[in-house]
């Protein structure tokens, strides 16, 4: 063996490149401020879309006004400035996986802070001291987004969602529609439709993504469902192989004239038995297979047994069908079985156990980071005590289809979580009002000392007031006249000098072009959303100012 032959990569070494200091973070910058100018040029309501060519998109390009789809496209050839660009995507698609929307806001954080951080701090600059106090005046503002949160309303919900879809009436009122539909505790959903018409779909009830398992029980022919009320339900994972393992159930069902579902798995041989007797005897049975796969299909068919009184038999817990009785069996209004589906319609007060379920899943759900398993929690929640709406969205072409969903997922997402925290004046209002809190406004060109705390204060002071003035921006509309007209002496004083414990309501609707209330002009945003755009945006700003050295693959 030729020694000198064998090279690094053969022997499990990557080179690598290093960067320092300065050179170091002027690439993480200007990788900031390049995804940065194109997804900020989508805020607000006169924000501009974005046109994306790859080949993940539909005929090859997307045209979207949504932040995380913008930031998700952009990669550079620059190994450093890339790096930035991930860190960035992930303050954006965190602030969307927890409160829905967002991310657009939380990238113009991320760079005001580090703009302004790299305005600000000197080399004799204790950087460590100054982000544990930007960590602490974030937890300040945190704090304060919660106590100027306004409960939502009926009346709110269609101006909450026309903002988070663009300014859209007519999308709000159909998402706000479906929400008062299905009740605070209920899941709206958003799905493509198979026409140019957007409209909604609700369900009262438990939707299952299963449908009956023979034609057979089919007793609506022109719908091609079987549909039954006052059912009894039996919930099993075990196989029914034999009809004398369920015959406990099935005779005194029989004799009373009743209707029977089974949700499990049945042989063959026992689905034709219950078919046969449906087509001959008249009888009323259905059968559909369990929900979903793996983990998901326990969990569900437990929420399915909690919801309607009935006893979940399973394998995983050792339990015999051939000892069921009439009293393990649950009970339903009325079930709705399709080729693909299945809902159920439950009626009546919500059961004590079922809303101790619902808590247990709450609380499960505040431990979950992952979006799809916060999003399946709150189908299993809207499931045992809410209703399940579907947006379905359709267009004239699939690039407008595309464009048009991604701004009824947001708004959907916008809507919960205002539901769930609720809102505070939008248009970036309420940050920019805090950030007189934070210091005073400095010149370029200051000479004195400053010490960490005011170089801290100066920065989050710059950071909150960044949101309001892209929209500003993106309207073409001037900051100082503006402000001007918000911020009058005889309301609150002026904007250095007000008073703290007033929160400014008193704000401008950029598309309508005139002044007032923000909330009796429906410009709100959710508190939720809020929040997280400032948390994820503190915590990567933070990081790359206090990065120092940087490790890279090296490029041929």
């Amino acid at each position: 063996i030729n020694l000198n032959s064998i090279t690094m990569s053969d022997q499990g070494y990557i080179p690598k490149d290093l960067a320092f200091d300065e050179a170091a973070r002027e690439k993480l910058i200007s990788g900031i401020s390049k995804i940065s100018k194109a997804v900020k040029s989508t805020l607000g309501p006169r924000g501009k879309t974005v046109i994306i060519e790859s080949p993940d998109h539909t005929q090859g390009l997307t045209v979207t006004k949504d932040g995380v789809t913008v930031a998700r496209s952009i990669m550079l050839s620059d190994p450093i400035e890339n790096l930035a660009v991930r860190m960035l995507k992930q303050a954006s698609e965190k602030t969307a996986n927890v409160a829905g929307d967002g991310t657009t806001t939380a990238i113009v954080l991320t760079e005001a802070i580090i703009n302004a951080g790299v305005k600000w701090i000197k080399p004799d600059h204790s950087t460590l001291e100054i982000v544990q106090l930007l960590r602490q005046f974030t937890d300040i503002t945190i704090e304060n987004i919660d106590k100027a949160a306004v409960d939502v309303t009926d009346e709110m919900l269609q101006d909450i969602a026309s903002i988070s879809a663009n300014n859209d009436d007519d999308i709000g009122k159909i998402i706000a529609d479906a929400y008062k539909q299905v009740g605070r505790d209920g899941i709206v959903t958003v799905e493509r439709s198979q026409s140019d018409k957007t409209y909604s779909v609700v369900t009262n009830g438990i939707r299952i993504d299963r449908g009956y398992t023979s034609p057979m029980f089919i007793n609506d022919q022109r719908k091609d469902e079987c549909i039954l009320e006052n059912v009894k339900i039996l919930v099993c994972d075990t196989e029914i192989n034999n009809i004398l393992q369920i015959e406990s159930v099935l005779k005194p069902i029989i004799n009373a004239g009743e209707k029977l579902l089974i949700i499990g798995t049945c042989s063959g041989n026992v689905i034709n038995t219950l078919a046969a007797n449906v087509q001959r005897n008249g009888l009323k049975f259905c059968n559909v297979l369990p929900p979903s796969f793996g983990y998901k299909t326990h969990e569900l068919m437990q929420d399915i047994a909690f919801a309607t009184g009935a006893k979940y038999f399973s394998e995983k817990t050792g339990d015999d069908l051939s000892i069921i009785t009439m009293d393990d069996l649950g009970e339903a209004d009325k079930i709705i079985v399709g080729k693909d589906s299945t809902v159920i319609v439950k009626g009546g007060d919500v059961r004590e156990e079922t809303t101790k379920r619902v808590a247990e899943l709450r609380e499960q759900q505040e431990r979950t980071t992952i979006k799809h398993e916060k999003d399946f929690i709150n189908e299993r929640i809207a499931s045992l005590v809410g209703g399940i709406g579907c947006i379905y969205v359709g267009a004239t072409s699939d690039i407008e289809q595309k464009e048009k969903f991604d701004r009824v997922d947001d708004s959907v997402c916008a809507v919960r979580s205002a539901l769930q925290e609720g809102i505070v004046a939008g248009g970036g209002l309420l940050l920019y009002d805090f950030a007189r809190h934070f210091g005073c406004a400095c010149e370029d060109d200051y000479a004195e000392r400053i010490e960490e705390d005011q170089v801290a204060e100066m920065i989050m002071r710059e950071a909150l007031k960044s949101p309001l003035r892209q929209i500003l921006l993106n309207a073409g509309m001037d900051e100082k006249e503006i402000m001007k007209e918000i911020y009058t002496p005889e309301m609150i004083g002026d904007d250095d000098n007000a008073p703290e414990d007033i929160v400014n309501t008193r704000g401008y609707n950029v598309v309508h072009k005139e002044y007032g209330d923000m909330f009796e002009m429906g410009v709100v945003d959710p508190a939720k959303v809020t929040k997280n755009a400032l948390l994820n945006a503190v915590s990567v700003a933070t990081t790359i100012l206090t990065t120092n050295a940087i490790i890279t693959h090296a490029r041929a």
